[in-house]
């Protein structure tokens, strides 16, 4: 048996629930959270006891939601996380699952949101490789429609949550998972891309390619530090975890124009197919 002990602090779904109240959060907002379970410390119930405290805090009139991101349902000529040899990249194409709502796991986003996607009575949106969860009386309203052609655009669930005035929380997450930024992406010049995964029609499964806008957390970092020194950011402890919070639509008004500021034009990108 192990004598090390586990890293603290203790934390509990009533622990978490008092302190996320205390940083401003409010019965029936809607929030965008973006979070690492393991930047808390030791949290009694695991992920599962994290989303209660947020659903406590939210309560019944409040929605929460969550990215689901399943990325690896892609064209694997683009992987390099690990990259895989060319020679199987037709088959993989054959034979890639096609996206479910139901049973898609999540990518790379943690294990709340994936525990979010599981809860009962939880909508998830259409896109194979950008979806979202939510979870609360707004949750089909910021879901439905989400685009094949706009993974996080204006017919994605972010710009739907600008509509109802969302907040954001990053929750022991910097801002390079600030998914918001993207939809400022689709608000300055930028080069189109070719994007590829499997989806379900009514004809059965299909391996499909669309256009849309080519996007990348590149310069997130310094686009955030730039934004919470000019704009309001609530910066508090949450357990062990450091959080910020604050409103979608202002991250992304700020976001808009730092990019266009901070990249080259699309004439100067190359066009990538």
């Amino acid at each position: 048996m192990s004598t090390t002990p586990p890293p603290g602090p203790l934390c509990t779904r009533d622990s978490l629930a008092s302190e996320l109240r205390d940083i401003g959060l409010r019965p029936g907002e809607t929030l965008l959270v973006h979070s690492s379970l393991s930047s808390l410390g030791w949290v009694c119930g695991g992920p599962g006891a994290v989303v209660l405290a947020l659903l406590d805090v939210l309560g019944d009139d409040g929605t929460l939601v969550v990215p689901t991101h399943s990325g690896d349902n892609s064209d694997p000529a683009n992987w390099n996380s690990p990259s895989v040899p060319e020679a199987w990249w037709a088959d993989i194409r054959a034979s890639m699952l096609p996206y479910d709502p139901r049973t898609t796991s999540t990518r790379g986003v943690g294990a709340i949101p994936e525990t979010v996607r599981n809860w009962p009575g939880a909508a998830r949106s259409a896109h194979p490789q950008t979806s979202f969860a939510a979870i609360g009386p707004r949750a089909s309203a910021i879901l439905d429609g989400h685009a094949l052609d706009c993974r996080l655009g204006e017919r994605s669930p972010l710009a739907r949550l600008e509509d109802v005035g969302a907040r954001i929380l990053l929750l022991g997450a910097g801002f390079e998972s600030c998914t918001a930024f993207h939809l400022a992406e689709y608000r300055i010049p930028a080069p189109q891309v070719d994007n590829s995964f499997a989806i379900m029609t009514p004809q059965g499964r299909r391996w499909s390619t669309v256009r849309d806008t080519s996007i990348t957390d590149d310069g997130f970092d310094d686009l955030g530090a730039a934004f919470e020194q000019e704009r309001p950011v609530t910066r508090a402890t949450v357990a062990a975890a450091e959080a910020r919070l604050f409103s979608l639509t202002d991250a992304v008004a700020y976001a808009q124009v730092w990019l266009a500021e901070h990249r080259p034009s699309a004439a100067s990108i190359p066009m990538l197919s």
